[in-house]
């Protein structure tokens, strides 16, 4: 199957975009993800193929975009398939823990590390909003993109509070 790809420049670091055949995003990453993809020999390089996914995720960035509506397919196994559906559901600029994921998808409490694991495989960063779920105490815990994205993100979104400049009390 040929992947399409294609590159974007955002506040947190260059991002990777690949999609299908028919234009369907398959995946946004960042550089060094922990099992994001790298461009392969055979990759077809098609911009115009992301064109509303860069509008979109630019309009995200600057504050204007609340909710991405792209068309995206993905795929992974039953379980992972219910956690990302329940990602697609957090709303811009609220949190959920991985025990209100587990409760939301009808997982025991016991299965916490699972929707963890289902999280880290999301392949579509930003797009489908894994920042927004954080451990039991509020910790800002496991983004496979780096939790100083994570941090961006969410001070993005106002969840967090933007950090001073340093010396700046």
């Amino acid at each position: 199957m040929t992947v399409l790809w294609s590159r974007f420049d955002s506040p947190v670091g260059p991002l990777l975009l690949t999609a299908d055949p028919a234009g369907a995003l398959t995946s946004v990453s960042v550089p060094g993800q922990k099992n994001g993809p790298a461009v392969q020999a055979g990759w077809r390089f098609e911009p115009a193929a992301f064109r509303a996914a860069e509008g979109q995720l630019a309009a995200y960035f600057t504050g204007e975009l609340k909710e991405f509506r792209l068309e995206f397919s993905t795929a992974g196994s039953a379980f992972r398939e219910r956690v990302w559906a329940a990602l697609d559901t957090l709303p811009y600029g609220a949190t959920s823990t991985y025990g209100e994921i587990a409760a939301r998808i009808g997982a025991s409490r016991a299965a916490v590390r699972a929707v963890g694991g289902a999280i880290g495989a999301n392949p579509l960063l930003i797009v489908r909003p894994c920042h927004r779920v954080i451990g039991a105490d509020g910790s800002l815990t496991g983004y496979a993109g780096g939790l100083e994205r994570k941090v961006r993100l969410l001070t993005l979104e106002g969840v967090l509070r933007p950090s001073p400049a340093p010396g700046v009390l």
